[in-house]
């Protein structure tokens, strides 16, 4: 799950400074779940907004506002909204936003961001999430137990530990369990300890060249 929270009202209003008229982008998945980007969200916009003398033109909520062909669906409600619109609020995480702004690019207005992209992560219970996954293109979980130490190890070392744990807390943040003991344990729980003899080459960090795409219906077709 992408994990959001909401900016600051005051950078908020400083992107609509000048904008009078908006329209109001949520979504139903991931900034929905974060209590960003839904239905309430929404409505709690619109009031902050209207109580600075802007005039919300209307809403709309995807259910996957990163889907690029169902966001441009689902935007066609509000066709007549954004004709008269100054700006897009978008209450997505920074992929949604940019998706909005694909789909939205005829009408030549701005799209704005009221969340900030948080990470990669589970859902440990309603409403709290820990980061799990920094998307390197090069997953490790194979050999370290589950336990991904690029995410997991505040230096992203794949061969640890570096030995400044103590009590078996992380040196750098000493409110994080060390990756590498964790890493440790979970290999001794499995009986796979030996996994930690191999010396592991250096992160490719070609594989984290941005953009990244992926085209998997391509891929099937050369695989089959």
């Amino acid at each position: 799950m992408v994990i959001s929270e909401r900016k600051p009202m005051e950078e908020i209003l400083g992107f609509l400074k000048g904008c009078e008229k908006i329209v109001l982008v949520g979504c139903g998945q991931c900034a929905s779940a974060c209590k960003v980007g839904g239905a309430p969200e929404i409505e709690e916009m619109t009031a902050l907004l209207e109580a600075e003398g802007k005039k919300v033109l209307g809403h709309v909520m995807p259910d996957s506002t990163c889907n690029l062909l169902l966001n441009k669906k689902e935007l066609k409600s509000v066709k007549e909204e954004l004709k008269e619109a100054d700006a897009v609020l978008s209450l997505a995480c920074g992929d949604g936003t940019q998706t909005i702004m694909k789909n939205t690019k005829k009408q030549n207005i701005p799209v704005y961001p009221a969340n900030n992209t948080m990470f990669i992560g589970e859902v440990e219970r309603v409403g709290k999430f820990e980061e799990a996954c920094k998307a390197c293109g090069e997953c490790e979980l194979g050999w370290t137990g589950g336990i991904c130490p690029v995410t997991m190890c505040a230096k992203g070392l794949v061969n640890g530990a570096c030995g400044g744990a103590k009590n078996g807390k992380c040196e750098v943040s000493p409110d994080n369990d060390c990756a590498w003991v964790l890493i440790y344990e979970r290999l001794k729980e499995l009986g796979q300890l030996d996994n930690l003899k191999e010396v592991r080459p250096p992160k490719d960090y070609s594989k984290q060249l941005n953009p990244r795409r992926l085209d998997a219906n391509k891929k099937a077709s050369a695989e089959a």
